[in-house]
């Protein structure tokens, strides 16, 4: 595989992973949207990530990539040996950068909304990365640890990304995690989808925006790499 080709693909997927569940979430928290006008709950949410997450997969896959789209899937997987070490930091580079650009794209089609809604009516960090319903950090940590625990150990029962309905199963997937591991700390499970888009809602000129909470974004982006690798050790442990 194309070194260079394959980062590309993994911004390129992530870009598109993001841009589709951020813009799920502006739908719903920022003001005169169509969608507000419907009213929705967390099962839009869930869905909407969940579909995110399929096709950005199918396009990694597309342009060449592995379709991780995900520095914990690319550090578990080099602890499990089968990816080289020595790019895992340039793919997490390229997988962040993609979500970045992804946040970006979201922010620039929903830029009216921001317009019109304030910090305290839904102009808030979490359209663009993950937060506690409780604030409560170990916790917060060990909510993060488990569902990235049990995402990364049903993906390595699934095989190969580019094998056939696997990026929709996956996608069915994070569904699963939405509505079982989810509604503590909105299941960031991946870095790039956290980090990335944290980073672009704080530096982007976005209009009347809230705090971007740095003093949290440390839980989803350590809790999501200890989950991974502890996943593939287990799996190693009790597989055939």
């Amino acid at each position: 595989m194309d070194v260079t080709q394959m980062y590309i693909s993994e911004f390129v997927g992530t870009a598109v992973l993001i841009a589709f569940g951020n813009s799920t979430n502006a739908s719903i928290l920022l003001k005169k949207t169509i969608v507000s006008i419907f009213g929705t709950n967390w099962l839009h949410i869930i869905f909407g990530w969940a579909f995110a997450v399929a096709f950005g997969v199918y396009v990694g896959v597309a342009l060449g990539g592995p379709g991780h789209l995900n520095p914990a899937v690319t550090f578990a997987l080099a602890v499990a040996g089968t990816f080289p070490w020595d790019q895992v930091i340039p793919m997490s580079i390229a997988q962040i950068a993609g979500g970045f650009t992804g946040a970006a794209i979201a922010a620039l089609f929903y830029y009216p909304h921001f317009k019109v809604t304030g910090p305290d009516e839904g102009n808030c960090v979490g359209i663009f990365a993950t937060g506690p319903a409780i604030d409560n950090k170990p916790f917060n940590l060990i909510s993060e640890i488990i569902a990235t625990f049990m995402f990364m150990l049903a993906i390595l029962c699934l095989g190969k990304m580019a094998d056939g309905l696997a990026p929709m199963v996956i996608g069915i997937l994070v569904a699963s995690i939405g509505m079982s591991f989810g509604a503590t700390t909105g299941y960031a499970l991946n870095p790039a989808r956290d980090f990335g888009p944290r980073l672009a809602y704080s530096l982007l000129p976005i209009p009347n925006k809230g705090t971007a909470n740095w003093q949290y974004a440390w839980v989803p982006f350590i809790g999501s790499l200890i989950g991974a690798g502890l996943a593939v050790l287990f799996f190693q442990l009790v597989a055939p």
